[in-house]
């Protein structure tokens, strides 16, 4: 009795936060309300209009980036008013969430009698993460493509058809292609080849019925990531992304990045095999997806949804250390350290870090396999205990943060740097310092830059106006950093304004140039205030 009385308010909790964090996003301005689903549904207006599929360009700028197998998947929703789709999307989006819990929920726990509670206990953590909300403020496809990829990953598809759902999902998104390789690894043939088989044909289905289309995206267009965003921001937590914020560039970095990825991959996907041999197939299936996580150009929040299964596998595992991770790894998928730290977050290494951490925790949850890292240790030396083991991993990892937390950014590595121009105008955060062409004129006060400094929760925001004198504005993040050129803004007739955020303006400088490229005014100290 008290087990039920506990899931039904559990899965009560479940329905309140589903509820009001639809009706949240449902009260965002239209602009911003399920961005991504307007792309999906313009994008799909604009294919039905008969026009190119890749060239349709949302008002947000975003455009559709899936193959064309994807828009024929979403062709349904543009023949419905945007608004039922809106709705319709979140009812779906919550759906799938509760049956990812379901899915996961056998694996945590194998007494029949607990496992509804497990189950609404998954639900709820899995909707209060940050990923999970993400899906439903976005009006993100992410989730339908995790719980496809963990059902047959698991193996919980009929085993003649085990494989399929992993093909559709890499047609409609291509990281679950990285399960084809576990199957094969696990030696699941079969599995493989009907995965391989339902990715062609589904591939082969969005040639015949869009050919233009498709052959502009598999001849270039899907391997341009910079249509997604800015790769460098932090809400791209893949090792590829944090790369890009270390400051890493030049024709090294695609090495590096692809030798890391080796490394990482490579591991989690041995440990997976080892998982899946030892009957856990639920471990191994969320492995093989964290590593997708890692290692995919671009891992938007929404797509993070494999590292919080992580965390409730290894919360519902034997051992206080495997436990005390998980609970951890729950931690930085839940809740931004960033903004909830901001106090202590700001100096440059620990705000790296804390900026990075479920990047870093998805790496490393690859690398140590549920464990296996110390299962190895204990097999390599017999005389070393399992307790002093995990006491030696821990006292590693806890050094390395440390040793990490208080080292400067180099030069240049700027995670959250972005500088404004005429498409940003509309948004009133980023020109506070004055409204109208009068305001401005008056605001500048005869100095060559006026502005305003804004501390937000992770980032600082720079909003100013340069008088005539002014021909151009740099800003540098560090000593010996790279300029960057701030643009400068006819924002009103005459009238030149200027916007920029950083992630830290303690050691950056400001500097304005006149026609003739000599220095008018530097910023240093200016900087700090706020």
């Amino acid at each position: 009795m008290g087990n039920r009385r506990a899931t039904a308010a559990l899965w009560g909790v479940f329905g309140v936060v589903a509820v009001v964090s639809s009706v949240l996003v449902l009260r965002r301005p239209d602009w911003e309300r399920l961005s991504d689903l307007h792309i999906y549904y313009g994008a799909i207006r604009h294919l039905h209009d008969g026009r190119p599929l890749y060239d349709f360009v949302a008002e947000n700028g975003g455009p559709f980036t899936y193959p064309p197998f994807a828009a024929l998947v979403l062709s349904p929703i543009g023949l419905l008013p945007e608004g039922v789709v809106q709705l319709s999307w979140l009812v779906a989006t919550c759906a799938a969430i509760a049956a990812i819990a379901v899915a996961v929920g056998g694996a945590v726990t194998p007494a029949r009698h607990r496992r509804p509670l497990v189950v609404a206990a998954i639900a709820c953590a899995l909707m209060l993460s940050a990923p999970a909300q993400s899906n439903l403020r976005f009006g993100q496809v992410s989730v339908f493509i995790v719980l496809l990829a963990l059902v047959d990953g698991m193996g919980l598809t009929p085993a003649r058809y085990r494989g399929v759902l992993v093909g559709i999902a890499a047609a409609v998104k291509l990281t679950p292609l990285l399960f084809v390789v576990f199957f094969l690894l696990a030696r699941r043939w079969r599995d493989a080849g009907r995965a391989v088989a339902a990715f062609v044909g589904c591939a082969l289905v969005g040639a015949v019925a869009l050919p233009a289309d498709s052959w502009t995206f598999w001849t270039g267009t899907f391997l341009n990531t910079s249509r997604v965003g800015n790769l460098a921001s932090l809400g791209n937590q893949s090792l590829h992304g944090m790369l890009l914020r270390i400051g890493a560039d030049g024709e090294t970095f695609p090495l590096l990045w692809a030798a890391l990825v080796l490394v990482v991959c490579g591991t989690a996907l041995l440990r997976a095999r080892q998982l899946e041999h030892s009957d856990r197939s639920a471990h191994a299936a969320v492995l093989v997806g964290c590593a997708t996580v890692a290692a995919s150009p671009v891992s938007w929040t929404h797509h993070q949804i494999w590292p919080v299964l992580a965390a409730m596998l290894l919360v519902g595992a034997y051992g206080v250390a495997r436990r005390v991770a998980g609970a951890a790894l729950l931690v930085v998928m839940v809740l931004s350290l960033g903004a909830l730290l901001s106090p202590v977050s700001m100096t440059p290494g620990l705000q790296f870090l804390f900026e990075n951490s479920r990047s870093l925790a998805t790496i490393t949850l690859c690398l140590a396999g549920f464990g296996g890292i110390t299962v190895a240790a204990v097999a390599a030396g017999r005389r070393t205990s399992t307790a002093r083991s995990w006491l030696r991993v821990g006292v590693a990892a806890v050094a390395a943060v440390a040793f990490f937390a208080v080292q400067p950014l180099p030069a240049g590595a700027d995670p959250t740097f972005k500088a404004y121009s005429m498409a940003d105008v509309h948004n009133p955060r980023y020109f506070f310092v004055c409204r109208g062409a009068a305001d401005c004129a008056d605001f500048g006060g005869g100095a060559p830059i006026t502005f305003g400094v804004t501390a937000e929760k992770t980032k600082v925001r720079v909003n100013g106006v340069v008088d005539a004198r002014v021909a151009r504005l740099e800003y540098q993040s560090a000593p010996g950093g790279a300029a960057r050129t701030i643009p400068l803004l006819e924002v009103y007739p005459g009238q030149w304004l200027f916007s920029f955020r950083s992630a830290n303006l303690s050691h950056g400088r400001l500097t304005a140039f006149s026609a003739d490229g000599s220095p008018i005014a530097a910023y240093t100290e200016e900087l700090a205030v706020g």
